[in-house]
């Protein structure tokens, strides 16, 4: 909560409340809070816990399928900023986040906690064993920090994984130009579909439009090494 910056002025999404047990203080420090729910066996224990809280309102919903634009219309017309704050579903945390990222939403910040690995991968440099199209694909739309690591002895039950703290600032312009956005996506796609394998071989593995030889030849135009692999590439690697 202290990592989102909230004051009386944000308006804060949370996603999976359970209890309310970050849901409190959260309402403690934003001007309104809307925190999706999908199980409905914690929404009278959400009515009950956040009853002291006027500020917060709970939406019974799967948020993979919510129309999130128009809940920030009616519900965030009196706030400067937006946040996402939450402990996501760990099982669904990359959905979750791409999801709404993608959808460029008026959202100024994310702080959210995940599974370790998910938050390397997020915040991991080309060439190292976590860099992947996740990486990639979140480094288009915003910029990743990881903030603090969270022990399993820090939940009850006890999970066999490491949790995360990531904070993820969407960027107001693209850091990268490119034509088509879509098409750098499927490249970047092909590129780690077989990232042990040379980018040449990966992206005419991946196409019938263009054959090894041609792929090599704007491989090197662009500056690269004709064998180097698509683990490697930085985004503006890809955008080129």
């Amino acid at each position: 909560v202290n990592a989102a910056d909230l004051t009386d002025e944000v308006g804060v999404i949370e996603i999976g409340p359970g209890i309310g047990a970050l849901t409190e203080f959260i309402a403690r420090k934003a001007k309104k809070v809307v925190a999706y729910e999908i199980d409905p066996r914690l929404i009278p224990i959400l009515a009950e816990t956040l009853a002291p809280y006027d500020n917060v309102k709970v939406i019974h919903q799967d948020i993979l399928k919510a129309d999130v634009a128009s809940m920030i219309e009616e519900e965030f017309k009196d706030v400067k900023e937006i946040a996402v704050v939450a402990n996501l579903p760990y099982y669904i945390t990359t959905p979750i986040l791409m999801g709404l990222i993608e959808k460029k939403l008026p959202i100024d910040r994310y702080v959210t906690m995940m599974q370790k690995e998910v938050a390397q991968r997020l915040t991991a440099s080309p060439g190292s064993s976590d860099y992947g199209l996740l990486t990639v694909i979140s480094s288009l739309y915003a910029k990743t920090e990881r903030l603090f690591n969270v022990s399993p002895g820090s939940f009850y039950p006890v999970p066999k994984v490491t949790s995360s703290v990531i904070k993820m600032f969407p960027h107001t312009s693209p850091p990268v130009e490119v034509k088509d956005i879509e098409n750098m996506k499927k490249i970047a796609e092909a590129a780690f579909a077989q990232r042990r394998k040379m980018l040449c071989v990966a992206l005419s593995s991946a196409t019938d439009k263009h054959d090894k030889a041609e792929i090599t030849e704007k491989i090197s135009y662009i500056g690269l090494s004709p064998d180097i692999r698509g683990e490697r590439l930085s985004l503006m690697d890809f955008a080129r």
